[in-house]
């Protein structure tokens, strides 16, 4: 499993116009609502809430991550953002974010739900690789962007 295995243009939005980190996890919960993996839209939007009141999920280098592990995906979910204005996430390092990631896995996948937020983690956390998914235009970008960033990498 690789993340741009994960993703796919529909659950790609740039430019999201958002003004809240409240704002910006309801979009993408939206986004995803319509995921053949999501059998229960208002329990992953619940779990999700609840992990970031535990921590924010603001990693810092203006990456916001809100995750959560649930019973309401069947496999993985993935969908990524730009935003078309830095919102504050409370984030570790106290900037604000451009880009999010919204993860969820079933419950028993937690391997995998840790090794997919290392990944994402580390390829997001590459300068490089930030500024040119803020720059792309279109989401087949982005998703080419990550093939290939994965290219030599393992499945995890």
């Amino acid at each position: 499993m690789k993340i741009e295995a994960l993703l796919s243009e529909k659950y790609i939005a740039l430019n999201l116009d958002s003004h809240s980190k409240e704002e910006v996890i309801n979009a993408m919960i939206a986004m995803v609502a319509s995921h053949d993996n999501v059998k229960n839209i208002e329990r992953l939007a619940e779990d999700v809430r609840k992990r970031e009141q535990e921590m924010s999920t603001g990693i810092g280098k203006n990456i916001g991550l809100p995750h959560a592990k649930t019973p309401a995906v069947v496999e993985p979910v993935l969908g990524v953002a730009t935003l078309s204005r830095e919102v504050d996430f409370d984030s570790i390092d106290n900037q604000p974010v451009q880009i999010v990631f919204l993860l969820a896995t079933p419950e028993a996948m937690l391997a995998e739900h840790l090794k997919l937020l290392g990944r994402i983690t580390r390829l997001a956390g590459k300068d490089e690789l930030r500024q040119k998914i803020l720059d792309a235009v279109t989401p087949r970008e982005v998703l080419d962007l990550f093939r290939e960033e994965e290219k030599d990498l393992p499945q995890i």
